[in-house]
């Protein structure tokens, strides 16, 4: 069917929908899913062979404002925190596995540029860490207690400085993604999220270079890594939201421009709030656990696995195991 001829058989229609929308005459739970399901019809052919039509465009923001109406009417349960656990973040980690791939490779070559930077320049680390940093590491290796750093200050203030410092590196890391809607000159990647992420894996390249300049890598990484594993996952996915974000400007699809960073935006911040109790958690076992480093290998392992589990488990593994189940439920029904 032409689009000419698709239009017109179907515009009556379509207005009937939006005066239904704004007079609210649709205010039955039922009759707005068999309008909704009737305006996805509809959007799904346009998208199918007018892709790059205004036609196309119409139909998407009309769909939008169904969709919101049902969920402006919708009373929400009391299991919608746990929903949200359950279900909402794994599925958008799903639908972002893309750019989870992407933060992650970006943050490991920086890693790699860190530790590589350090081995062929001997003022790399203390330009990454500092100079204060690095002498007192040299102290506290001189004094036989290395990892010395972590027992200065009292547990509990140490655990709240250092849970909202992580908290706050995550929301930068994900808000420079939407510069990329303000800045065009940062294509294809979100670039404000993307020097956020280098600058964070170099430094942990040069960090871990510098321990093992000193044969102490092994020793470091059982200490660093028991709250580490959460912290630089955490960050990892905090970039990853900030790529949502910003490649949601560049990529708008039938949607407007700002239509687009909306979305994009609002999937950014519900991943960046469902990482913030992994830098509590993360907070807690540096300011609490990490200080005991005359803990057996065994009990430091078991906690640094356990993190590696779970980070693996409910932001890759179980985000494809809910949507081949989905997925499976759907072709049943």
């Amino acid at each position: 069917m032409r689009e000419a001829s698709f239009v017109k058989q179907n515009t009556p229609r379509w207005q009937q929908f939006e005066e239904m929308l704004i007079s609210h005459q649709a205010s039955n739970p039922d009759q707005l899913a068999e309008l909704f399901v009737q305006l996805t019809d509809d959007l799904s052919y346009a998208r199918t062979h007018y892709p790059n039509s205004q036609t196309t465009l119409y139909l998407n923001n009309l769909t939008a404002k169904v969709h919101q109406s049902i969920y402006r009417n919708k009373k929400e349960d009391k299991g919608r925190l746990i929903r949200f656990w359950k279900e909402e973040l794994p599925l958008l980690m799903y639908a972002s596995r893309k750019q989870l791939l992407y933060s992650f490779l970006i943050f490991f070559i920086s890693v790699i540029i860190g530790a590589v930077s350090a081995a062929h320049d001997d003022r790399f680390v203390r330009l990454i860490l500092g100079d204060g940093y690095v002498e007192m590491t040299l102290d506290n290796i001189e004094k036989g207690d290395p990892m010395g750093i972590y027992k200065q200050e009292g547990e509990t203030l140490m655990f709240l400085a250092i849970t909202k410092n992580n908290i706050m590196v995550s929301f930068i890391t994900f808000v420079w993604g939407g510069f990329q809607g303000i800045m065009p000159v940062f294509l294809l990647l979100s670039f404000g999220t993307g020097i956020s992420l280098v600058n964070n894996g170099i430094m942990l390249g040069a960090f871990q270079y510098f321990f093992y300049q000193k044969g102490l890598l092994l020793e470091s990484a059982l200490t660093i890594w028991i709250h580490g594993t959460l912290e630089i996952s955490a960050i990892i996915i905090a970039g990853c939201a900030g790529i949502v974000m910003g490649n949601a400007v560049f990529f708008p699809g039938t949607y407007t421009r700002m239509e687009s960073f909306k979305r994009g935006a609002m999937t950014g911040m519900k991943i960046a709030v469902g990482i913030v109790p992994i830098f509590i958690v993360a907070g807690f076992l540096e300011g609490f656990v990490t200080r005991h480093t005359e803990m057996p290998i065994v009990l430091k392992l078991a906690i640094i696995l356990t993190s590696a589990f779970f980070i693996a488990y409910y932001f890759v593994i179980y985000p494809m195991q809910l949507h081949k189940k989905q997925l499976a439920m759907n072709i049943e029904e």
